[in-house]
């Protein structure tokens, strides 16, 4: 079963747009991500669409946040990128002579609408700001840890 990985990509990029504070080329930003120029340019396409984003083709060219990082939710990036896309059901319906088969795909969805308002409330609180905040504190420590160490050797 293939997982996505258009979130995640695409809360690096605002991340790092939000970070760097300039417009950026999907070249660049793909050397962030380690992937391809094309696959961002892509994911960008969505970005734009959502109103998270403003492009700039040609050359001299590139991609900046369309508002402030503080008022880009992580729940609009995943809405941006993945849409309402929801867990499916098997096409053919579980046997209704069995207890387990007549009643798993109600309690399994009850479930999962449970857990997707429990994600979306998370991510709506969670700006790319803030990602950019712990982003730089991490680097930060990391670089202590680092300096810590090569004094240590």
């Amino acid at each position: 079963m293939a997982q996505s990985s258009r979130f995640a990509v695409a809360v690096h990029v605002l991340t790092l747009l939000a970070s760097v504070g300039e417009t950026l080329t999907s070249e660049t930003i793909a050397g962030s991500v380690n992937t391809n120029p094309v696959v961002i340019r892509r994911l960008v396409a969505q970005l734009v669409r959502a109103g998270l984003v403003i492009s700039h083709p040609g050359s001299g060219g590139g991609v900046a946040l369309a508002r402030r990082a503080a008022e880009i939710s992580l729940e609009q990036v995943r809405q941006a990128v993945e849409g309402k896309a929801r867990v499916a059901l098997p096409p053919c319906s579980p046997n209704p002579a069995c207890p387990v088969g007549a009643n798993v795909q109600a309690v399994l969805l009850a479930a999962l609408a449970r857990s997707e308002r429990a994600r979306e409330t998370e991510l709506a609180k969670t700006s790319v700001a803030d990602l950019a905040r712990a982003v730089r504190r991490a680097a930060q420590k990391n670089a202590q840890t680092n300096i810590k160490r090569n004094k240590a050797s």
